[in-house]
C-alpha cells in the first residue's frame, strides 16, 4: 500500500481577482492547501466565498507586495496557518495604462518597479526560510518584459518593471539553487482580465490551467528560465 502524499502547500499573491483568483480556484481543485493574499481581504468577496467552499484549506491573509513591512507581517502570521511553502506564486502586479512618451509620470515608474519587481524579489527573500527544500517559485512575468521582443513604445513602466522582475527571477534562481528550489518566470498569455482587457485572446481558466501544467513539470534544471503558459521559452 502506497502512502498518500500530503497536500501541496501553496501561497498566491494578488489573489482577489483575475489570474490570482483563478490560481486559488484551480489549486484548491487540485487538493492544495492554499494561502491567498491581497491588500484588502475584507473586500475580496469572490475569494472569501471560496473560503466557505473549502473550509480549513484556504486562508486569506493581508499583503501589500510593495511594502516590505507587510512582507514581514505575513512571514510572522504564516506559521499559524501553514507549516511550510511548496509553491510560491508571485502574481500580484500593477499596470498603468495610457502612458505616452514625454508624459510618463515618475510616480508610475516608482509604483511599477516597487510592485512588479522589487516587491516579488523582497517577498521571496523574506519567505525564503518558509520555503521547503525542493519548492518552486513562479514569478508571473509578461512578454512585455522581454527586451528582445520589444518593437514599439508601449506600457513603459510595466515593461521596464517586468524586465527588472525577470532579472530578479534569474538572481533568485541562483541564490536558491543549492536548496533545490526552482525559480521561473512565466508569461500567462494575453488574458481576459481587468489588466488584459476584453480584447484579450485567452481566458483566465485556460491560462492558469496551462501555467500550472508548466509549474508541475518544472525541475531544478529549469530554474532561471522564462516560459509561456504552453511551456515554450520566451526570449529575454
Amino acid at each position: 500500500m502506497t502512502s498518500r502524499q500530503p497536500p501541496r502547500r501553496s501561497l498566491v499573491t494578488g489573489a482577489n481577482r483575475g489570474l490570482g483568483l483563478e490560481f486559488a480556484r484551480q489549486l484548491l481543485a487540485h487538493g492544495d492547501h492554499v494561502v491567498a493574499t491581497c491588500r484588502h481581504p475584507g473586500r475580496a468577496n469572490a475569494l472569501n466565498q471560496l473560503v466557505g467552499e473549502h473550509p480549513g484549506r484556504l486562508h486569506v491573509l493581508p499583503l501589500d507586495v510593495g511594502d516590505p513591512k507587510s512582507h514581514a507581517e505575513l512571514a510572522r502570521e504564516l506559521p499559524l496557518v501553514m507549516d511550510g511553502i511548496d509553491l510560491l506564486i508571485n502574481n500580484a502586479g500593477v499596470l498603468h495604462s495610457g502612458e505616452r512618451f514625454g508624459h510618463v509620470p515618475p510616480a508610475n515608474l516608482d509604483d511599477s518597479l516597487r510592485t512588479n519587481a522589487s516587491g516579488p524579489f523582497l517577498l521571496t527573500q523574506t519567505l525564503a526560510e518558509r520555503l521547503v527544500d525542493g519548492a518552486t517559485v513562479a514569478n508571473l512575468s509578461s512578454v512585455l518584459g522581454s527586451i528582445a521582443s520589444t518593437a514599439s513604445f508601449s506600457t513603459p513602466s510595466y515593461a521596464m518593471s517586468k524586465a527588472a522582475q525577470n532579472m530578479a527571477t534569474v538572481l533568485l534562481a541562483s541564490a536558491l539553487r543549492e536548496r533545490g528550489i526552482a525559480v521561473i518566470a512565466l508569461h500567462p498569455g494575453w488574458v481576459q482580465t481587468d489588466m488584459g482587457g476584453s480584447g484579450a485572446q485567452i481566458t483566465p481558466v485556460d491560462s492558469v490551467r496551462g501555467l500550472l501544467k508548466v509549474i508541475d513539470g518544472v525541475g531544478i534544471g529549469d530554474s532561471g528560465t522564462f516560459l509561456d503558459y504552453r511551456g515554450k521559452p520566451v526570449p529575454w
